[in-house]
């Protein structure tokens, strides 16, 4: 028997939410994680839950059982990379659900990131995390990268908030 493990599975355009409640509802442990921003229309403001990462839900299963998950609506495939599906460890998984819990802003880039200082947060919310710290556009970002799906967050935070680390020099 396989174990289990955190399956990337692509869905149709705007339909994360409708899949991961499906899919809940069918006993999969299923995780989406949703951002809130305020949007703005020509007659009100409203506040709103997006999916951090478009055309994404997280299902924890076994590989034998994901065809099982494609059955529902709005699921496309299981997002596969060099012929091997896309898996996502729970680590990685943690990273997500403590950044998503603060409610910092944060933004989703899949573009490749040259590697910049290792750096800790010291103070604040993500305290103690480590990761990597990059400057675009002007600004430094905070870059978590999820290599099971090459994806990073990018979170804008203060310089102050930040202490660089040791070179790990071999």
């Amino acid at each position: 028997m396989s174990e289990l493990q955190w399956y990337v599975m692509y869905t149709a355009s705007r339909s994360e939410k409708k899949v991961a409640k499906r899919l809940r509802e069918k006993g999969w442990d299923v995780y989406l994680p949703l951002v809130t921003e305020l949007r703005q229309w020509s007659d009100r403001k409203k506040k709103v839950e997006r999916p951090l990462f478009n055309g994404y839900v997280f299902v924890k299963t076994q590989r034998n059982q994901l065809w099982e998950c494609l059955q529902e609506p709005g699921a496309v495939k299981f997002v596969h990379f060099s012929g091997q599906h896309a898996t996502v460890r729970e680590e990685d998984l943690d990273k997500i659900k403590r950044v998503v819990e603060t409610g910092v802003a944060v933004e989703t880039d899949g573009t490749e990131i040259e590697p910049g200082e290792q750096v800790e947060v010291i103070g604040g919310p993500l305290q103690n995390m480590v990761g990597e710290c990059i400057e675009k556009g002007n600004k430094d970002y905070f870059v978590i990268r999820i290599p099971g799906i090459y994806q990073n967050m990018l979170i804008n935070l203060h310089r102050k908030y930040l202490q660089v680390l040791p070179s790990k020099a071999s």
